[in-house]
């Protein structure tokens, strides 16, 4: 593939990728991409299906060694990035995804998400109210990443002293998941996971020692047919919540403002009419994505629109381009706040699917609810600058003022 606006380092494509999108849907079904060595897919059937489909798996592992499927090993070095990130569910395939995401969800119920709904909501009117109080600042840095860090600490039973933590150590680790990460990117996602990992331990040895109504206590007493978390999956599993209990909100709040900003008519239509509240948050979902890429790889060959795509390929499937499918949604480049026919992927679908969205549907709709509310003036201070990732999507800062 050459000639082609798909360029996920150049500040022109980070800046709006949709365009370059639709010229992939053109091109084809799949297209080989060789900077990253992928497949890439762009259009929302193709994606939708193959996200259920069990010849790609986010893992190799369970069936083949490196060589067999003709990989070189991990580097010795990002050892522990690796036993922190490839024993959460998100990285596995059946049989142990199924055994680790049953025993999860004994613990992460519908009924413990709910629970939460009246902390959330408190927490989102705290929060707005300090930004109404200080006339503005940064959304990023004031509503969008202290409400779900706090919410998914809370769940797990971080103490609020140690939340602090959090966030650098996941900028560090899901800098990792962008195409072709440097040296450096992982050289700091590593130590990240070494403290990470050392903290996580040391918090489950007091939970194991005196059990709470937190979520780590929930992990550590799940049992499904006499089976346990192991002590790396335990490990694992509370970094996965924490870090994606909170990356993906966060940068759905932006992205969601900045676009509200954009379009001041939707945005009116909103603050005259709360009952858009639920549509509008899977518009915005949808509109600008803030995870644009899934990686799979294909464990046996495959065929997607007459190309073949052999055995150890991997195929980047494009929730961005897939969320702007012409095929799958009327008129894909408007903000539609009101949008009824919203098939969505941003939750990704599959085995794989977010057991998180729930929870992150009540944080986005609380956040907003409550801005609406106490801030019903707020509008951009200056122009915000987008971060330079593709896979994760989002904002280094959202000036506002109220």
């Amino acid at each position: 593939m050459s000639d082609s606006g798909f360029a996920p380092r150049s500040p022109a494509f980070l800046a709006d990728p949709y365009p370059a999108y639709a010229e992939l849907r053109g091109r084809g079904r799949v297209l080989y991409y060789e900077p990253s060595d992928q497949w890439l897919v762009p259009h929302h059937a193709d994606v939708s299906a193959l996200l259920r489909d069990r010849r790609l798996g986010r893992s190799y592992e369970h069936r083949f060694t490196h060589e067999e499927f003709g990989k070189s090993a991990p580097e010795p070095g990002h050892e522990p990035f690796h036993e922190l990130n490839d024993h959460g569910m998100l990285e596995l395939e059946p049989p142990d995804h199924t055994r680790i995401r049953r025993l999860v969800s004994k613990a992460f119920t519908a009924r413990t998400v709910e629970r939460l709904k009246p902390y959330v909501r408190r927490l989102a009117a705290e929060l707005a109210g300090r930004l109404v109080e200080q006339g503005g600042g940064d959304l990023l840095t004031a509503v969008a990443e202290p409400l779900p860090v706090a919410v998914i600490a809370e769940m797990l039973g971080v103490p609020e002293a140690d939340r602090p933590l959090l966030r650098p150590w996941s900028a560090a680790i899901c800098a990792m998941y962008e195409l072709n990460p440097r040296e450096e990117t992982a050289r700091r996602a590593v130590t990240a996971s070494r403290e990470f990992s050392a903290y996580l331990r040391e918090l489950i040895a007091v939970r194991r020692e005196k059990p709470g109504e937190d979520l780590i206590s929930g992990l550590i007493a799940a049992v499904d047919g006499g089976e346990k978390l192991t002590g790396a999956e335990m490990v694992a599993t509370c970094a996965l919540l924490l870090n994606a209990g909170h990356e993906a909100t966060v940068n759905a709040t932006v992205n969601g403002w900045h676009a509200l900003f954009r379009h001041p008519g939707q945005l009116a239509a909103l603050r005259a009419d709360r009952a858009l509240l639920p549509t509008a948050v899977e518009e915005l979902l949808r509109f600008d994505t803030p995870l644009q890429l899934f990686e799979r790889w294909v464990l046996d060959e495959i065929e997607i629109g007459g190309t073949t795509v052999p055995r150890g390929s991997e195929v980047a499937l494009l929730f961005g381009s897939a969320n702007h499918d012409p095929s799958a949604f009327a008129t894909p480049d408007v903000l539609d706040l009101a949008r009824r026919d919203n098939p969505h992927i941003s939750f990704s679908a599959g085995i794989h699917y977010c057991i998180g969205a729930p929870l992150a549907r009540i944080e986005l709709t609380a956040s907003m609810e409550a801005l609406l509310d106490l801030a019903p003036g707020l509008s951009p201070a200056a122009e915000p600058v987008r971060k330079p990732n593709f896979v994760i999507r989002g904002l280094e800062a959202l000036p506002v003022v109220v």
